[in-house]
């Protein structure tokens, strides 16, 4: 192995344990606890070595952001996999995103609420971030009935992240969020 292959190895570690360490700050201690200084002194590398990653906590955020979009792409995937079709899709998509965004609350955050400077529908949108699109899509897209389908798609995709949002914040009881959610089923796609 060449010094510079060594070295370009050592800096795509640093780079996946700056993005790793910000993510378990943020699902421990919150968004608020994740700065350069502490992150610097977690990963044991001074602030400039990490602002030759990241011009800083917002390319973080984003980079994690990123990470999450490929992991919910893979978790609505999955959902669906078994290949349940119309509302049985449906309800396999939405319970697992609810799921994911309860299981993730940090991520969820830097996925869709913290500023990350992410472009979404726009021709610079970046892979994970169409490719989450396009796993929503594939399976809601199939229900849209007359509804334009990518239409659809925000539509549902919109209501779902307002059922996690107003849920985690507690403006509606966590009690009824399984009834919520398959209200949502029916009546949006309850073929």
């Amino acid at each position: 192995m060449s010094v510079q292959e060594r070295k370009e190895r050592e800096r795509a570690h640093r780079h996946r344990l700056i993005i790793a360490t910000a993510r378990e700050l943020a699902e421990s201690h919150g968004w608020d606890a994740v700065t350069t200084r502490r992150l610097a002194e977690r990963i044991e590398y001074s602030q400039p070595v990490l602002y030759s990653h990241f011009r800083g906590k917002r390319e973080i955020v984003g980079a994690v952001a990123l990470e999450g979009f490929t992991e919910l792409t893979t978790t609505i995937r999955r959902a669906v996999a078994d290949g349940p079709a119309g509302r049985a899709a449906v309800a396999a998509l939405a319970g697992a995103y609810v799921d994911f965004a309860e299981r993730n609350p940090a991520l969820y955050d830097a996925m869709f609420l913290l500023d990350t400077g992410l472009p979404f529908a726009d021709a610079a949108t970046p892979a994970p971030l169409r490719e989450a699109f396009e796993a929503l899509l594939d399976t809601l897209g199939d229900v849209a009935g007359d509804a334009e389908p990518a239409l659809f798609v925000e539509v549902f995709w919109s209501a779902l992240h307002g059922l996690v949002a107003l849920t985690r914040s507690g403006r509606l009881p966590p009690s009824e969020a399984p009834r919520r959610l398959d209200l949502l089923v029916e009546r949006l796609a309850g073929r």
